[in-house]
């Protein structure tokens, strides 16, 4: 079981630092404590509460065997993203998100299907019979397609959950979730509505040592059962 998370943790980390004013959206105004010099400060308390909720459902999705999908494509969160995906082997979008991940999920598993393709034909050293000038294309296509695809390959249906980092950065993502009934758990800035998200974590999105505290609460609790699952 993760240790219980702090309020002193979550200041320490910023994720109390809304947006301004001008860009507050108004179904956030339960969650933010004060305005400070123009700026939305998000009520902690209520963080600590959203984050409790989504973690509580992380635990059912994983004892399901269930897949959680990791979104964040901003520069503060690719990074930290990826590498809890990774730890909790996960799959994850860090680059752009594909529209139609989910809405057209079988064109975008032919792209996933061909990667694997490519990949394993260099593996098995089949791209020899090729021209140099050929093996460069196929290299380039492999390359274009890991960057897109690379962490959902292994994607064979839709996900049980989807966890992101910024849902204004990634409306469609929000969109497509919630037309294929995907539950989704968010970092909610005070910009975002956090209605169209099933268990919104009102914290400030843009805030690298928060968005690491966060992902590290969400990869906490799925690492335990999926070192079982190996």
């Amino acid at each position: 079981m993760t240790r219980e998370i702090s309020t002193i943790k979550m200041l320490e980390a910023g994720l109390h630092f809304g947006h301004k004013r001008m860009r507050k959206h108004p179904k956030m105004e339960p969650y933010i404590f004060t305005m400070r010099n123009g700026v939305a400060i998000i009520d902690l308390e209520k963080t600590k509460e959203g984050l409790e909720h989504a973690l509580e459902f992380v635990d059912k999705v994983v004892k399901q065997s269930g897949r959680i999908l990791f979104l964040g494509t901003k520069k503060q969160a690719q990074e930290i993203i990826r590498e809890t995906a990774e730890a909790t082997k996960m799959p994850f979008v860090d680059n752009r998100w594909l529209p139609g991940t989910f809405t057209n999920f079988d064109e975008i598993k032919k792209k996933m299907s061909h990667l694997i393709e490519l990949e394993e034909q260099e593996k098995k050293g089949e791209w020899k019979k090729y021209t140099k000038k050929e093996r460069l294309t196929l290299k380039k296509e492999k390359e274009k397609l890991q960057v897109v695809a690379g962490g959902i390959k292994n994607l064979d249906k839709l996900p049980e959950a989807l966890f992101i980092i910024d849902i204004v950065r990634e409306k469609n993502a929000v969109l497509e979730a919630g037309k294929k009934g995907v539950p989704i758990i968010a970092l909610v800035d005070t910009n975002g509505n956090p209605e169209l998200i099933d268990y919104p974590i009102p914290g400030n999105d843009d805030a690298v040592r928060g968005i690491r505290l966060i992902c590290e609460q969400i990869g906490n609790r799925i690492k335990p059962r999926s070192k079982k699952s190996k």
